[in-house]
C-alpha cells in the first residue's frame, strides 16, 4: 500500500481503473471456471460410478484456453463452447495470427496472467505447482508469434521434440519434466509405449497441491473409523478430528451439510457438500449445476459457529486422459488430422492434438499451522451453544476454491478413502 501512496495522481487513477477491470474480468473467467468444472464433474461420474473423482478445472482451463491460443475456425469454436468462453465479450480475436502484438489475442488469455499471479503468490503458504506444456513434432515448423504469447500469457514454451526417432527418449524427457515442476509428486505421467512415433503434438497438464489448514487437525485425535461406502459396505479410514469455529450451511432440499475449511491465511477453502440423512449423493449430483452450487455455497448462506469436524485423512492421485472426454463434451475436430486447424500455431498442414493428459494429486491431512490453533477460543462461539457435528463418514463432494476470486482450483468425490 506504501507504494500506492507515491504513486503520481494519475498513474494511481490508472492503477486504481485496472484493479477495478481485473475484478470484472475475473468474473468472467470465474463463471467459466465453474460452469466447465461442472460439466467436467459430470461427464466423470457418468463413466466412474462409485469411484473416485478428482481433477484441476483451473489447470485444465489453463491447458485447454494455450490450444485456444492457435486455433482456428471451428476447431476455435468447439473450444470457445466448451470452455464457456463464448459468452466471454471479446475472449478471441482472430486477426491476432497477423498481429505482431500478444494482446491483439483476445481479452482471456490476458486474463489467466492475472489470475496466475494472484494465485500462485510466494508468500501464499501452500505447494501449488502446475506443469503445463505443449509438445510439438520437430518435423514441423511453429510460428514464433505463438510461441512468444504462449510464453507470455502462460508462461509455457511450446517444446519441439523428436516423437518419430526418440519416441522412448522424448517419454522420459517429459516424464521427467513433470517430476520436476511437481516437487516429485507426479511421476511417469506416460506409461512406457504410450507415446506413439506418429504423434505431432502432445499436451502435458499435472497439478500438485498441498495446503496447510488454518486450524489444524491433532494427529492424536485421528483415529481409525468406518467409513460407509454408497454400496452399504464399509472401509476402515484415518478419522480427523476437530472442534473449531467454521462456516456452515445447511441445505434442505437435497439433504446436505456444507462446511468451508479455510487453509492459512483464508487465500484457499476447502468446500465440503456432505449428504444428510436419507439423500445420498446422487441426489446432490442430480441437482448440481453452476446456479445450485453458487446457492449452496454462497456466504449468505453460511452460517459462522462452533463446529465438531470430522473428516478422513486422504489422497488422491488421478490421471485422465482428455483426448475421450473432451470429445464427450463437444471439442471432437482438434483429434482429428483431417478437420483440426491449428494454424495459429503452424502453416504446416496435418497439425492436431494427438494426445492431451491430466493428472492431479491431492493430499489431505492433519497438517496446519500451530499457531492458529491456538486460538481456539473465539467470542462469537459463546453465543452459540449449539455444537454443530459434521461427519463425513460417508461419500461426499469437495471443491477446493480461491476466495478472493471464485475461482475453483480443484473438485472432487471422496467416494472410497
Amino acid at each position: 500500500m506504501q507504494l500506492q501512496s507515491n504513486l503520481p495522481h494519475c498513474e494511481l487513477h490508472h492503477w486504481k481503473a485496472t484493479k477495478a477491470v481485473v475484478g470484472i474480468k475475473m468474473g468472467s473467467l470465474s463463471t467459466a471456471n465453474v460452469e466447465f468444472c461442472l460439466d467436467v464433474f459430470k461427464e466423470l461420474n457418468s463413466n466412474n460410478v462409485g469411484d473416485n473423482i478428482f481433477f484441476s478445472p483451473l489447470s485444465l482451463l489453463y491447458a485447454l484456453s494455450m490450444v485456444l491460443l492457435g486455433a482456428r475456425g471451428e476447431s476455435a469454436e468447439q473450444l470457445e463452447k466448451v470452455l464457456h468462453f463464448n459468452h466471454t465479450v471479446g475472449s478471441l480475436k482472430q486477426e491476432f495470427r497477423d498481429s505482431p502484438k500478444c494482446s491483439q489475442a483476445g481479452r482471456i488469455h490476458s486474463e489467466f496472467d492475472v489470475l496466475f499471479s494472484q494465485i500462485n503468490q510466494p508468500d501464499s503458504n501452500y505447494a501449488l505447482s502446475i506443469a503445463n506444456r505443449l509438445y510439438g513434432t520437430k518435423m514441423m515448423a511453429f510460428h514464433q508469434q505463438y510461441l512468444s504469447c504462449s510464453e507470455k500469457w502462460y508462461q509455457a514454451r511450446l517444446q519441439t521434440v523428436d516423437f518419430e526417432q526418440s519416441t522412448e527418449e522424448t517419454r522420459k524427457t517429459i516424464n521427467a519434466w513433470v517430476e520436476n515442476k511437481t516437487n516429485g509428486k507426479v511421476t511417469n505421467l506416460f506409461g512406457k509405449d504410450t507415446i506413439d512415433p506418429s504423434s505431432v503434438l502432445v499436451l502435458v497438464n499435472a497439478i500438485y497441491f498441498k495446503g496447510q489448514w488454518q486450524n489444524k487437525f491433532q494427529e492424536r485425535e485421528t483415529i481409525k473409523t468406518p467409513f460407509q461406502l454408497s454400496e452399504g459396505k464399509n472401509v476402515t479410514v484415518e478419522m480427523m478430528y476437530q472442534v473449531g469455529t467454521f462456516n456452515l450451511a445447511f441445505v434442505k432440499e437435497p439433504q446436505m451439510q456444507v462446511l468451508e475449511l479455510p487453509y492459512v491465511n483464508n487465500k484457499l477453502s476447502m468446500i465440503i457438500l456432505l449428504p444428510v440423512g436419507t439423500d445420498n449423493l446422487k441426489q446432490i449430483e442430480k441437482q448440481l449445476n453452476s446456479k445450485m452450487f453458487h446457492e449452496w455455497t454462497s456466504s449468505s448462506n453460511m452460517m459462522e459457529r462452533e463446529v465438531e469436524v470430522h473428516l478422513p485423512r486422504f489422497k488422491l492421485e488421478m490421471k485422465y486422459e482428455l483426448n475421450s472426454l473432451l470429445k464427450s463434451l463437444g471439442v471432437t475436430d482438434i483429434f482429428n488430422q483431417v478437420k483440426a486447424d491449428l494454424s495459429g500455431m503452424s502453416r504446416a498442414k496435418g497439425l492436431y492434438l494427438s494426445k492431451a493428459i491430466h493428472k492431479s494429486y491431492l493430499d489431505v491431512s492433519e497438517e496446519g499451522t500451530e499457531a492458529a490453533a491456538a486460538t481456539g477460543d473465539s467470542i462469537a462461539v459463546k453465543s452459540l451453544p449449539m455444537r454443530a457435528q459434521f461427519m463425513a463418514n460417508h461419500p461426499f463432494l469437495f471443491f477446493i476454491r480461491h476466495t478472493d476470486t471464485n475461482i475453483i482450483l480443484f473438485c472432487g468425490k471422496l467416494a472410497s478413502p
